[in-house]
């Protein structure tokens, strides 16, 4: 096991990886950039030690490479954990870690530039026997080609950078003339975001629905799944809310894509916690969409129904460890939802809103709250707006609910505007209560409320 580990990132990530390594006795050192060491947050207080990485902006400090596995280096770190965001799918880190002796708490450098680009990520799904969804085979070189292959799978299609995320270099298309134009400004937008330009082309699934499945692998040819989770509230691709099980997937279909994705990350020698993003069509049939090499925002809601721990099991596994089970002795236990509270003000298209937060306390019966501040703790202007995450498990989806909602309505939260009031009117809504929401209705239902 190792003694030290160096936590390279902030927020609610660096306080769920210190409560982490506290319960398996590992001390930790956070690098924190100067805005964090001013804020001295609680997760800060409680870490073995503290260093600066840089100034206040991420690419003066949580994104310098070099910086960071320097300063891992001079406190003794045997390993780094990067949670997620930054450099958390960095392969070029994850490298530099390697060769200065660090264990890189993820997947080798190699996994990860597999799945750093959609294109590759795409082959190596359909290689492992994962069903994907109808489109190019590789890289686009003109709108040309674009439109040969949209006539081929049909209208609509989604053009998509290579290299995309966070919704960026994406654009929908129901024509020849749409194909034409969207090229030029997606490739535009993916080289802007990404320094990539390359796009490809796949169908468009008319009210599909976000799924995606937790997988554990040893990176000895071993993986399980840990269930799906559903991710179809979203804003612009950013995810607002989740939940697992979908209400959507029978026994049989979690049986079935859970065993494919399982299997898939067992043929890629995965090691650690990793994510098989799918789309769910309408006919019930699901496409691969990509592999998250890393730990998710919305992992809590797969530990509250099977028990495990995936921040410990992260770091267990990379010391060297076992799987925490076989297939058949992970069992699913009930239903949990996840609320992501964003320090935005929803009436004002989700301005985030960084300040002080003069009042802060969430909890109920049932409710886990994982967060980084407490009241009087400061929001900078510098990174995601993420304040913390409520969520619910219980024996129905349903109970869920009743426990977010009586959350929400005593919830002490006073300085920042929050999206709170949205995701309760979200758990609300008839078509949330019948699970009628693909990933474009928050769009529509936002529009209805305005």
């Amino acid at each position: 096991m190792f003694k030290r580990l160096f936590v390279a990132n902030r927020g609610e990530v660096a306080a769920r990886i210190v409560r982490a390594c506290s319960e398996l006795q590992i001390e930790t050192v956070c690098g924190a950039s100067t805005a964090d060491l001013e804020a001295n947050y609680p997760y800060l207080q409680q870490a073995d030690a503290v260093v600066c990485i840089g100034g206040s902006a991420p690419s003066a400090s949580y994104l310098q490479l070099e910086q960071i596995v320097q300063a891992a280096k001079q406190t003794q770190c045997s390993a780094l954990h990067p949670g997620w965001g930054f450099l958390a799918e960095n392969s070029l880190f994850a490298a530099l870690c390697e060769q200065h002796g660090i264990t890189f708490i993820g997947p080798d450098a190699a996994t990860m530039d597999i799945m750093a680009l959609k294109v590759p990520a795409r082959a190596a799904a359909m290689a492992a026997g994962l069903p994907v969804v109808p489109g190019s085979d590789g890289i686009l070189d003109s709108p040309q080609a674009a439109i040969v292959v949209a006539n081929q799978v049909g209208y609509p299609v989604v053009l998509k950078a290579d290299a995309g995320g966070g919704g960026r270099g994406i654009r929908r298309c129901n024509n020849d003339s749409e194909v034409t134009q969207a090229f030029t400004d997606a490739a535009r937008e993916a080289q802007s975001a990404f320094g990539n330009a390359a796009l490809y082309l796949e169908k468009y699934i008319v009210g599909g629905r976000h799924i995606e499945f937790q997988v554990l692998g040893d990176g000895r040819g071993n993986a399980i799944h840990l269930g799906e989770r559903e991710c179809s509230i979203q804003r612009r691709h950013q995810k607002l809310l989740e939940e697992a099980p979908s209400p959507m997937m029978s026994d049989e279909q979690r049986n079935h894509y859970g065993d494919l994705s399982a299997k898939a990350a067992a043929s890629f020698n995965y090691a650690g916690a990793g994510t098989i993003e799918y789309l769910l069509d309408e006919d019930g049939s699901l496409f691969f969409l990509e592999m998250n090499t890393r730990l998710q925002v919305e992992h809590p809601v797969s530990e509250s129904i099977t028990g495990i721990d995936l921040m410990q099991q992260q770091i267990l596994i990379a010391a060297g460890g076992s799987l925490p089970s076989t297939q058949d002795e992970v069992t699913f236990k009930g239903h949990a939802i996840e609320l992501r509270v964003n320090a935005e003000d929803t009436n004002d298209d989700f301005r985030p809103t960084p300040g002080q937060l003069t009042s802060f306390t969430i909890n109920g019966d049932g409710i886990r709250f994982d967060t980084h501040l407490q009241a009087g703790d400061s929001v900078p202007p510098f990174y995601d707006s993420l304040l913390g995450k409520v969520i619910a498990h219980a024996d129905t989806r349903e109970q869920c609910i009743k426990m977010l909602v009586a959350a929400i309505g005593e919830a002490d939260i006073e300085g920042l505007p929050t999206t709170l009031g949205l995701q309760r009117d979200i758990l609300l809504s008839d078509d949330f209560k019948n699970a009628r929401c693909d990933t474009l209705w928050l769009d529509s239902f936002l529009s209805g409320n305005k």
